[in-house]
């Protein structure tokens, strides 16, 4: 029986007892008929709807005080998160986003927000893939299945000196839950600098059954010349010194080719942003912004990773040196991993304070 969970374009003629919700500033619970409620003296925007009262755009955004955390979303039963749509304030990596499912004690998601929706460098680049889309001016969309069985919540924690402003709308069906259902990970990472002759760690410690559903890299480069020879490499099942999958090159696995390099002048790099894969955030020269930094993502929605047990998932950051040689890098470089699961999950390892997550 077809239960609402498939978004597909193939599905979308289909009847179901699915039970369509969203949640925002103005419907905190997501009940049905308590949309734009919220009373005059108690709204966000009061003062704007102040000649017309209740029920016109009394409470749109949200406030998040300094080391507040605010429950966006706190959803009973079985179902399946299928959009969030958010535009915040502030300095992206000072804002923490947390998923629990099922009423698990440790998050399945924690990501600094501009990252989760893979703009970790904190400002705005246009991108349009199949899970994330960013649109201006900072509308950040994500469009993962989210599946829960008992209970979902959504938490943001503002670790910024100022208050930060929030408009979100997360849209959720409500409805039964297929049995081979996973749940929806994503874990936050970053090194800087790379420690020499070491690989980056994209994700470790994975314990479960599961596929992995992409990456996001925000690679912020130390040296001139080329800095993605690189190659990732997914270790599962036991793996021992040597992976399963072992990609040729940073720009191979991110469906690029030879350096992202314009192929007719050979002097610049060519960005691009599409379904399952992109290379975006070009950082280039301008005053007081002189480091190379990049963003690019790769998902694996065509091509999941599955794994039976466990997983781990490493880069290497090479470039060249004389000699026709690799030089192996010290860069700065952070990640999101994206991967579907059996839940209890192992514990992420503890996120870094906010100078460690800082764009400097």
């Amino acid at each position: 029986m077809y239960n609402g969970l498939s978004n597909n374009m193939g599905n979308l003629h289909r009847l179901s007892n699915a039970v369509t919700r969203s949640i925002s500033p103005e419907n905190l619970t997501g009940e049905k008929g308590r949309g734009g409620m919220c009373e005059l003296e108690n709204g966000s925007a009061r003062m704007a709807a102040r000649d017309l009262g209740k029920g016109w755009k009394v409470n749109p955004y949200i406030h998040i005080a300094p080391g507040e955390t605010f429950t966006i979303a706190d959803i009973e039963g079985s179902g399946a998160i299928e959009h969030i749509w958010m535009t915040p304030t502030g300095k992206w990596r000072n804002t923490i986003i947390r998923f629990y499912w099922d009423d698990q004690k440790t998050p399945s998601v924690e990501c600094p927000v501009g990252d989760f929706f893979c703009c970790g460098w904190g400002d705005f680049f246009q991108i349009s893939t199949l899970a994330v889309c960013v649109n201006p001016g900072s509308a950040f969309n994500c469009y993962w299945t989210m599946p829960f069985r008992k209970r979902c919540r959504i938490t943001l924690e503002n670790r910024g000196e100022e208050d930060t402003v929030y408009y979100y709308q997360i849209d959720y069906t409500l409805t039964e839950v297929p049995e081979d259902a996973a749940y929806f990970h994503a874990q936050f990472r970053r090194v800087n600098p790379l420690p020499y002759k070491e690989a980056y760690t994209i994700l470790d410690g994975v314990k479960g059954k599961g596929h992995y559903v992409g990456t996001y890299l925000a690679w912020g480069v130390n040296n001139n010349l080329w800095w993605g020879e690189g190659e990732i490499k997914f270790y599962m099942d036991g793996d021992g010194e040597y992976p399963t999958i072992c990609g040729t090159g940073t720009e191979d696995y991110f469906c690029g080719s030879y350096d992202f390099e314009d192929p007719y002048e050979h002097k610049s790099y060519v960005d691009f942003t599409t379904p399952y894969g992109g290379f975006y955030q070009v950082r280039r020269d301008e005053l007081y912004k002189c480091q190379k930094r990049f963003g690019m993502y790769r998902f694996h929605i065509a091509d999941p990773i599955r794994f039976e047990t466990d997983l781990r998932v490493t880069i290497q950051a090479l470039g060249w040196r004389e000699g026709g040689r690799y030089l192996p890098l010290q860069d700065d470089i952070a990640s999101v991993a994206f991967w579907y699961q059996t839940i209890p999950a192992a514990s992420f390892p503890v996120l870094g304070d906010r100078d460690y997550l800082e764009v400097i």
